[in-house]
This record gives C-alpha cells, sequence and structure tokens, in this order.
C-alpha cells in the first residue's frame, strides 16, 4: 500500500512539472491569420496588411523568422522580444506589378512559442492595368515601335511564294513617311500604310520567293527602314527562313529508290584540349539508297568550325567522309558545336552533326 501510495505521488509530481513547464512558456495568439486584399487594380501599387499578435505566455516570445512563400510577398516584423500580455505585428506586402489574376500566398511565422510554427495567408486579386504603347511594343524601329523586330518564315519549300507581315505603331506625335531600301533580291518589301499618323497602327508586309534563293536550310536576311527619308542602319528587321528541298511530286516508285543517308556517327567529343588547339575528326556518309545522293548545303553553327566533303554527289552505296577541324582559339570551357548537312534525301533531308570539347586554358 505504501509503495503505490509512493508511485502515486511521483506521477503526480511529474505531471504538475510538466504543466508548470507547459505554463512558463511563451504562446503566439493572432488575431487573424488569414486576410483577404479583395479586388484591387494594379495600377494601386503594393498592398500592405499587419498581422497583430499577443504574448499569452509567461515568458518573452521571439520570433526566430518569418518567410514568404513568394518574392512578390515582403514581410516585416517586430524583432525584440515581446513580453507576456504584450502585442507585436507581422506587416505582410503584396506587390501587385506584372501579376494580375487572382493570387494566395502563404507567410510561415517560425517563433520559441508553445506552437513553434504558425502559417498566415493573403489573398486577393489583382486587376490588370493598360499597358503602354512601349510595353505592348518594346522594339523601337526609328520613330516607330513594334512587337517584335524579327519575320520569321520558318519552313518554306524552295518553290514557294509566302507572305507574312509585323505589325508596327507610330509613337510619334507628328506624321511618319516610311519605306525600305532595296531589299534582297527575293523578298518584296511594303509599308501599308506607307504615311502612318501619330499613334496609327500599320503593317511591314514581306513577301518571300524561295526559288530566288538558290540555297537550302536556315537563311537570314536583314531589311532596313527608311523614316522620312532617312536612312539608319539601326532601324532594321530581320527576315529568316528554313528553305526545304520540294519531294512532293515523287511517286512511289521514286520514294523506294531515293538516295537515304546514313552517317556512320552522328557525335564526336574531342575530349581535354588546350586554347589555340585545332583538332579535327571525319563522319563518314553512305549512300545507302538507290540513286546519287546529292549533299545540298553544309552550315556550322560557329565560324570556329569547319567541314569539308570530299565530294558532293554519293553513288550507290558509295561512302564519302567529311572532314571536320575544330579551331579552339579565344574559346574557353565545355565546347558544342553542330553541323547542319541537307541532302537529296526525302525521308532525312536535314542531319544535325555535334562536335563537343572540353577547353583549357594554355600554358
Amino acid at each position: 500500500m505504501k509503495t503505490r501510495l509512493l508511485l502515486l505521488v511521483f506521477v503526480l509530481s511529474v505531471f504538475v512539472g510538466e504543466l508548470s513547464a507547459q505554463s512558463v512558456q511563451a504562446k503566439i495568439v493572432f488575431e487573424t491569420i488569414e486576410h483577404d486584399f479583395g479586388t484591387f487594380k494594379e495600377s494601386a501599387g503594393s498592398q500592405s496588411y499587419n498581422f497583430a499578435f499577443e504574448n499569452t505566455g509567461a515568458t518573452p516570445l521571439i520570433l526566430n523568422n518569418v518567410q514568404a512563400s513568394c518574392g512578390c510577398t515582403t514581410p516585416e516584423w517586430t524583432k525584440k522580444p515581446i513580453a507576456p500580455g504584450e502585442k507585436g505585428f507581422i506587416k505582410v506586402s503584396y506587390n501587385p506589378a506584372n501579376r494580375p489574376g487572382a493570387f494566395n500566398k502563404t507567410i510561415t511565422v517560425s517563433s520559441n512559442g508553445e506552437v513553434p510554427r504558425t502559417i498566415l495567408r493573403i489573398k486577393g486579386t489583382v486587376e490588370q492595368r493598360e499597358k503602354t504603347i512601349a510595353e505592348l511594343y518594346p522594339r523601337e524601329i526609328g520613330l516607330v515601335r513594334a512587337k517584335t523586330n524579327h519575320i520569321a518564315f520558318v519552313k518554306i519549300k524552295e518553290t514557294e511564294v509566302l507572305t507574312d507581315s509585323l505589325e508596327i505603331i507610330n509613337d510619334s506625335d507628328s506624321p511618319v513617311n516610311l519605306d525600305f531600301k532595296t531589299p534582297p533580291e527575293n523578298l518584296l518589301v511594303k509599308v501599308i500604310p506607307s504615311t502612318l499618323k501619330p499613334k496609327e497602327k500599320g503593317h511591314i508586309v514581306v513577301t518571300y520567293d524561295a526559288s530566288k534563293v538558290n540555297t537550302y536550310g536556315f537563311v537570314m536576311h536583314r531589311i532596313y527602314l527608311n523614316v522620312d527619308g532617312k536612312s539608319d542602319y539601326r532601324n532594321s528587321i530581320g527576315v529568316s527562313a528554313t528553305i526545304e528541298e520540294d519531294f512532293s511530286s515523287l511517286t512511289p516508285a521514286e520514294l523506294a529508290s531515293a538516295p537515304v543517308a546514313d552517317f556512320s556517327e552522328e557525335t564526336h567529343d574531342f575530349g581535354e584540349i588546350k586554347e589555340g588547339d585545332k583538332v579535327e575528326c571525319t563522319f563518314v556518309l553512305k549512300n545507302s539508297g538507290k540513286r546519287d545522293l546529292v549533299i545540298r548545303n553544309v552550315k556550322t553553327s560557329c565560324g570556329c568550325t569547319a567541314v569539308t566533303p570530299e565530294k558532293k554527289v554519293i553513288g550507290a552505296d558509295e561512302t564519302v567522309p567529311l572532314k571536320v577541324v575544330f579551331n579552339s582559339k579565344g574559346k574557353r570551357g565545355r565546347q558544342n558545336k553542330a553541323i547542319t548537312v541537307i541532302t537529296n534525301d526525302p525521308k532525312n533531308p536535314t542531319t544535325i552533326l555535334r562536335i563537343s570539347t572540353n577547353v583549357q586554358a594554355a600554358g
């Protein structure tokens, strides 16, 4: 009986000790853990809210860290210890710039309180502001603006004639007269209308005649805009196209006997070399078809890479070496270069060969 009594006293003392330990902890109690900003305009700027709290515990409360879930949300908080019965705050600001639409963000509060972590939440909806002409048309071309200064025809057959346009706007306070310096032979370029009133929109219309280019693969041109009769090389627009051979007229029999471009390998790694070294490798191209394989074009992604096919017309079952020389002058670190080989293989007209190396400093 005495033993049981002693055991009961011990258990009660432990329980009371635990309660006592709990009662002396700090305790953070928020008035609210969520705030809805509602709907507001993006132009209204940063929105802020103070999450007020009280330390209802028995020891000073310390906020160890306050971490927002997004860089658009900035918290400020009471840095000094908060005595029992005193209040503190966590100010949370949300920046709506370029963030239209609904948002829902969290702020994690870490402290020495009885509950060491609390999640606060802010939400709302941002109404997008009206964008300026400069934002809608970021590219300056003289006195006019455009969304881009590049027209890409992407893929175009060797016999095709395609037309595309670029929207422009006169962002000045005066009328602007526009025309072009003589464009390349394969491009027909015009401005509609040729005179733009202040804030008026127009179009630069480009017609691309691939039959006049006499090449295959990626081609880049540049056209120059005259503004009020004045030429400036900076007022330019890029026009690009990838010209492909037209195999649509081939019969099933012609396709069955067509040339086939087979490379022994399509990648080569030179390993580690010294800056200034010239290294070379050879890719072997075999014509596995029944008709002559013609190398239409060979292009490299860098002037540091030179490719020399032994010949450009390859008979059936014949192999031809393509010698590749890489010049590492002026290069450092990991290098990856591409060689585009275009042939008259109707099923696989374009092959990308890749070389790589790691260039170390000389000496």
